[in-house]
């Protein structure tokens, strides 16, 4: 029963977890959710470890926090520069309680079948790869401390939608990674959730969404409700508290949850829908033509 309750996002029975003098992980850290958790977290007294490959953001956020941050740039899809980062960085931090896989990218609206395969290998490389690049040289620490993983997924990873497949793709498979390494972990007494997100305003999703018309169009076919965004600041108090309780699944905005749990039939009816909807047919016409 208590998987259950975990699985559904509710914050189970007993105390949060105070995360002062924990060792707390971060990649992205230096612009957009990994910034605003970064300066969340390190306000409650964590110690952390930050990781984004933007050399001047990192450095400026650096001196920002001060005491207890530590940074090093690499690029999360970069295997063997994750697995020195992650080691480097524990030996000032003395090793890891918590881990958040943060960074992401998205793709220029596109089909898949005019697509640069290299941009399709750019967004699964880091958004995906990248999460198995950060998680795994730090989850020998992780299980020593019976700790957390939290790993950002997306509401993109259950939602159809033509011209940002890779990125639905990718995010689709952090979902995946989480669920199975929470199974994995937890006879060892860590834990691991999966954040779900819908429009977090942000520079990456502001270039998406409002400098690209077809981006525009793409949002604009969503409900009203949905297409509410909520602020990097109030993402990463949805974070802090998923690492605070230990959730095992987080939805913001909440509108998107009954999407999240009636997935199975919600899809079916969407993808059903969206096939033979014309202004659908004409959305990916239009981004036919831009190529």
């Amino acid at each position: 029963m208590l998987d259950v309750v975990r699985d559904f996002g509710v914050p189970l029975p007993g105390p949060s977890r105070d995360v002062r003098g924990k060792a707390v992980l971060i990649t992205g850290a230096a612009s957009g959710i990994g910034l605003a958790l970064a300066r969340a977290l390190h306000a409650q007294g964590a110690v952390l470890g930050l990781v984004d490959r933007d050399e001047s953001a990192l450095a400026a956020v650096t001196a920002e926090l001060g005491t207890r941050a530590h940074s090093v740039v690499a690029d999360v899809a970069d295997r063997p520069g994750m697995a020195e980062a992650v080691g480097g960085l524990a030996r000032h931090t003395g090793g890891w309680d918590v881990v958040v896989a943060n960074a992401g990218v998205t793709p220029p609206p596109g089909t898949l079948r005019q697509l640069d395969p290299h941009e399709f290998d750019r967004v699964v490389s880091v958004n995906l790869t990248g999460v198995f690049n950060t998680v795994r040289p730090a989850l020998d620490d992780v299980l020593a401390r019976r700790g957390y993983v939290l790993v950002v997924s997306s509401a993109a990873a259950f939602t159809p939608g033509p011209g940002g497949s890779p990125y639905m793709i990718s995010k689709a498979g952090v979902e995946q990674l989480g669920r199975a390494l929470r199974l994995e972990l937890a006879p060892h007494g860590a834990d691991v959730g999966v954040a779900y997100f819908g429009f977090v305003d942000t520079p990456l999703a502001r270039a998406t969404l409002d400098d690209d018309p077809l981006g525009r169009a793409l949002e604009a076919r969503l409900p009203g409700p949905l297409r509410k965004r909520i602020t990097a600041e109030q993402a990463a108090r949805v974070l802090a508290r998923a690492i605070e309780r230990r959730s095992g699944r987080v939805v913001a905005p909440s509108a998107w949850q009954p999407w999240a749990l009636l997935r199975g039939v919600v899809n079916v009816v969407a993808d059903r829908y969206l096939a033979a909807d014309p202004s659908c047919h004409a959305l990916v016409r239009d981004l036919e033509a831009r190529h």
